[in-house]
């Protein structure tokens, strides 16, 4: 028997890298090919959620909306907005002296056709038909009420521009002395 230094340098098998074989029933048992069938059906899964995953992210951030407060609403032109013709919200914007609602009155008060609404029915369903055009400032209670009932396909955007407090009349002796 020869050692490796004693392997004659003519040998023809000489530059060919020395090949591992793993035994044949490895590469061909069924248990090989339910393991590799496995491993790859996961990498398909984890390749296709990624891929889903990152297509939804990027259609969400396109989704945002680019009106976050009033003062984004009043640098715009691109989205109209109005209020009731009549009630205290048109009355906030008519009396203000804050800049940013003088402006956005302003703009009220000019529009053509007229950002106005006879009924908070009304301007909600302008709102819905104007896909993403129209904004309707009303008061919170009422925005939080209509957010909430179906079809849900309104948002309240930013923070409340005024707050206003509301009490209940009794009669003088009345056994309702607090509500909670």
């Amino acid at each position: 028997m020869l050692a490796a230094s004693q392997v004659a340098t003519d040998s023809p098998h000489r530059h060919q890298p020395t090949r591992i074989r793993r035994p044949k029933y490895f590469d061909w048992s069924l248990s090989g090919r339910i393991v590799g069938g496995v491993w790859w059906f996961f990498t398909l899964i984890i390749i296709s959620s990624y891929t889903a995953n990152l297509a939804a992210f990027l259609t969400v951030e396109r989704m945002v909306s680019p009106i976050e407060s009033a003062e984004d609403l009043a640098k715009q032109t691109e989205i109209a907005y109005g209020t009731l013709d009549s009630g205290s919200t048109k009355e906030f914007f008519r009396r203000s002296k804050i800049a940013v609602y003088e402006k956005m009155w302003s703009y009220m008060k000019s529009a053509e056709p007229t950002v106005f609404t006879k009924t908070t029915a009304e301007g909600v369903a302008r709102v819905r038909k104007s896909k993403g055009k129209y904004a309707f400032l009303l008061e919170s209670t009422m925005n939080e009420y209509t957010e909430q009932r179906k079809p849900c396909d309104t948002m309240k955007v930013g923070g409340n521009l005024d707050s206003k407090g509301y009490g209940i009349a009794t009669p003088k002796g009345s056994q309702l002395r607090w509500v909670e």
